[in-house]
């Protein structure tokens, strides 16, 4: 292997590593914790990680045993089966993404009718249409027999292999992306700018109060009120940075790949290939980042962690903190939904 490959091999084993432990973590979360369980973005959740798993033990290998052996690692019966799942669970990832800023948005703007609007059992239904529609495209494909080996991806993917096939597998590709790709991006988008309107409407209420109350103290050391300042200011920052993580690490993994995959449909242009393995490998990474942005960086999810190593060593267990919100934003008032 060149240096290139032997690169983009071990940012795949460290991805393939970390997507395993992470996701793992976070669904035995999930079992251990009562809280958990009964919050309704559970269901998202354990339903991300449980694909990002399946991901990582099928389709990574895969793709890793192409990169090294520069051939197609199986035969073509477990290649298409390999191309089967990645088609549905990539679709499924992104639309759970996208339930999970359903659930974000409904919670934030419509706080007190929350528990009415998003139920246990409107959780389900969403991932029965997210499993549904992810299917959809996969058993259409292996109707046509879409699923083969790609060199320039290096994985098993969607791929005609008949010139007569050409004009059908681009409109399918184009309606396949449009309605996972862009369909989850537009609800990602539309629903956490609305979460962040809510959110500065309460920071500016929050920054009023604080200044009002800085102006009646006038005894205060200049250091309290220097402090003072400086939390208004990181409040301010806050959302948007949770909200620019949310969207942006959707972005920058799956956008390169699915552009590149639009891009190869236009008969003068050629993929560079060193370059679709790398978008394959970012759209990969986002298994290994998913349970950070949304699960373990959580307080709650710290706790329950935090309680099973207390177990495991028999230590004392020390009493968890009450919080329970299915938005979680550490504790920032900004995007805090009341209990």
């Amino acid at each position: 292997m060149n240096p290139a490959e032997v690169l983009l091999a071990i940012f795949l084993i460290a991805a393939l590593v970390v997507s395993l432990l992470a996701n793992l973590l976070v669904v035995i979360c999930f079992l251990c914790s009562t809280e958990i369980r009964k919050q309704v973005s559970g269901i998202f959740l354990v339903n991300l990680s449980l694909c990002n798993l399946l991901m990582t033990i099928l389709n990574m290998p895969s793709t890793f045993l192409a990169i090294v052996k520069h051939q197609q690692p199986f035969g073509d019966s477990l290649c298409q089966a390999v191309g089967f799942l990645e088609t549905f669970l990539t679709s499924n990832t992104m639309l759970s993404m996208a339930a999970l800023s359903i659930d974000k948005w409904i919670a934030v703007v419509f706080p007190l009718s929350y528990t009415s609007k998003m139920r246990y059992k409107d959780a389900v239904l969403m991932m029965g249409y997210s499993w549904l529609h992810s299917l959809t495209f996969p058993l259409v494909s292996y109707f046509f027999s879409w699923f083969d080996y790609s060199s320039m991806y290096a994985s098993c993917s969607l791929h005609a292999k008949e010139e007569a096939d050409t004009r059908r597998f681009m409109v399918f590709t184009i309606v396949f992306h449009a309605a996972t790709f862009m369909l989850s991006l537009l609800i990602l988008c539309f629903t956490y700018l609305k979460v962040l309107k809510v959110a500065r409407f309460h920071c500016r209420r929050i920054d009023i109060i604080t200044m009002q109350t800085l102006v009646l103290l006038v005894d205060l050391h200049p250091s309290v009120k220097q402090r003072c300042l400086s939390e208004q200011k990181r409040r301010r920052q806050r959302a948007t940075k949770k909200i620019s993580v949310f969207i942006g690490s959707f972005v920058v993994c799956f956008a390169p790949y699915v552009v590149t995959r639009l891009i190869e449909l236009l008969p003068f242009v050629k993929i560079n290939r060193y370059w679709g393995i790398i978008s394959k490998c970012l759209a990969y990474s986002k298994a290994a980042s998913d349970p950070f942005v949304y699960s373990l960086l959580r307080q709650q999810y710290k706790n329950v962690l935090l309680n099973i190593v207390n177990r495991v060593l028999k230590r004392e267990l020390y009493p968890s903190s009450g919080y329970n919100s299915s938005l979680d934003t550490e504790n920032d008032y900004c995007l805090h939904r009341p209990s």
